[in-house]
């Protein structure tokens, strides 16, 4: 019975690590960030939920090749900061791509955040893709 649950152990690490990763992510994307997206989202913003919440899918998808692929959480650990820089780096290319990206967010401009959101998305599945190995 008890050979059902033996990876039970590791499967609550890596969750509890990906869910680390998730907060560590929207601490430092909502600090690079200009707007203030909890109260554009609590406000009922939309472009700021869609450019968020692509972000956070585009930061799932690497996090998710990661734990199917890494041998330890050591290196679960490793690939997830990878996720997070590629993120980082998906939010430049969209805020340079698009003139006054956060403004165009904060002022609830859909086109702007399905831009950002949609960017995100995009180096989120290629950065996925690198990381199956």
């Amino acid at each position: 019975m008890l050979h059902y649950v033996a990876g039970l152990p590791a499967f609550l690490g890596y969750f509890a690590v990906g869910l680390a990763a998730y907060g560590v992510f929207a601490v430092i994307y909502t600090f690079l960030t200009p707007q203030k997206e909890v109260q554009l989202i609590r406000a009922g913003n939309l472009a700021a939920v869609t450019a968020f919440l692509g972000a956070l899918v585009g930061f799932s998808l690497p996090l998710a090749s990661a734990a199917a692929n890494s041998v330890s959480i050591v290196d679960y650990i490793i690939w997830a900061m990878v996720g997070i820089l590629a993120q980082i780096l998906a939010y430049y290319i969209a805020n340079f791509t698009m003139t006054d990206l956060h403004e165009k967010i904060t002022a609830d401009n859909i086109a702007a955040g399905i831009w950002g959101g949609g960017i995100a998305l995009v180096i989120g599945i290629l950065n996925a893709a690198c990381m199956t190995y």
